[in-house]
């Protein structure tokens, strides 16, 4: 019983780091307005980076799927978050939706993620608490350059700051669901790995290579994409970095 304590209470705490996104709250509109373009390019090199580096190599190190079904369910996710825009685009071509639809998909592709780190958790606190916190901590660090990526989607995509800052909060609220569910689970949580983590790493590819890299595109001032680019290698580098940790 006492690691269902220890889930919930690690799980909380790693969501509260979606809060980190208000430091730029601070600034003022104009301020946040010449940066939003180096988040859009940041948080395009973290979900690449994140797919491709952490994500994926999870879901084949856990060995309960082989190459080609770990592929075909990022193909998966990749068409699903595809539908997903499509139908979103559809609706808000025909209401006139102030807000972005990438911004929609990023909620969603950030809450499956959030719930796979419950999960992770979870497993490693039925292990052993050390390992448990070893994991809290790990998902921790990842999960800050992930968050103010998001936070750069978010309000890029047409959402205020503070109603950013909130959506975020709830969707990374999933993680104490995916430790709850992952606590119950295990030794079977390997099994929903399988699916989840390609999928989320698919819908994670298609958000950055559909939605927010075209926007980079758009700038038309050699500055400021040379700063987006800068900062989408910058992305990449720190979640190969975390990666060596």
């Amino acid at each position: 019983m006492i690691e269902v304590l220890w889930i919930l209470l690690a799980t909380f705490i790693v969501s509260l780091i979606s809060f980190i996104g208000a430091a730029t709250l601070v600034l003022s509109e104009n301020m946040l307005k010449k940066i939003l373009l180096a988040q859009i390019g940041f948080a395009a090199g973290a979900m690449i980076g994140g797919g491709f580096l952490h994500l994926l190599p999870e879901a084949i190190a856990s060995g309960t799927a082989s190459l080609e079904d770990v592929f075909l369910m990022v193909i998966v996710g990749f068409v699903i978050f595809f539908i997903l825009e499509k139908l979103l685009w559809r609706h808000c071509h025909e209401r006139a939706c102030p807000i972005h639809t990438f911004a929609y998909l990023n909620l969603i592709g950030d809450g499956v993620h959030n719930f796979i780190d419950g999960l992770i958790m979870a497993a490693s606190f039925v292990v052993s608490v050390p390992l448990g916190l070893t994991a809290t901590i790990a998902i921790a660090a990842h999960e800050i350059p992930q968050e103010l990526g998001d936070f750069g989607v978010l309000v890029y995509g047409g959402l205020s700051s503070r109603k950013a800052l909130f959506l975020n909060f709830v969707t990374a609220l999933t993680a104490v669901a995916g430790g709850i569910l992952g606590y119950y689970l295990f030794p079977h949580h390997e099994i929903a790995m399988m699916f989840l983590l390609p999928f989320a790493a698919g819908g994670f590819l298609y958000i950055a290579a559909s939605d927010l890299v075209p926007e980079l595109h758009k700038e038309a001032s050699t500055t400021r994409t040379l700063v987006a680019f800068f900062a989408f290698i910058i992305g990449i580098a720190l979640m190969w970095a975390l990666k060596m940790l």
